[in-house]
């Protein structure tokens, strides 16, 4: 099975923060960066060449392919702060996305313009939150749903 395209790499985060374009974005970039590691009580890595992560868990899908990830993480796009939650959905944080102020949001990903739009507060319970949940699949996800029904394991003999 193949690899993950995107591995954890040796670049300083600092270099990767020092090309961010604009100086908002920048600015925005460094204090989430400064929010999650102290949310995780751990350094930022780079992840590839655009992502920052800190922390990893194991995962395993239901085809057997496994690997390792990022618990959060983050990248300055173009158009937005993404934030990786990593755990395998965002229905899991609705309750804080409600009360966060103007964002967008993908399959575990939020998107901020601008990390202002965001109230601090709720954005840091929602970043605690995602960091001490356990860490799903978007498979498992869908099966705490309901969504999919779990594989039958096999009778033993």
């Amino acid at each position: 099975m193949a690899a993950n395209t995107i591995q954890p790499t040796d670049v300083p985060v600092s270099s990767y923060l020092d090309t961010v374009e604009p100086a908002q974005r920048q600015a925005d970039a460094r204090a989430l960066h400064a929010l999650l590691e102290s949310v995780s009580g751990e350094p930022g890595r780079m992840w590839g060449a655009s992502m920052v992560g800190f922390g990893t868990y194991d995962y395993a899908y239901a085809s057997g392919r496994t690997g390792s990830w990022m618990r959060l993480g983050y990248a300055a796009r173009k158009s937005a702060l993404t934030v990786y939650l990593c755990n395998g959905g965002m229905e899991r944080f609705s309750s804080y996305l409600i009360r966060l102020g103007k964002h967008t949001t993908g399959m575990g990903c939020l998107y901020l313009k601008k990390l202002a739009d965001a109230d601090p507060a709720v954005l840091e319970e929602l970043l605690r939150a995602a960091w001490e949940m356990p860490s799903q699949t978007p498979y498992e996800n869908a099966q705490a749903q309901g969504k999919v029904k779990p594989k039958a394991t096999p009778k033993k003999a």
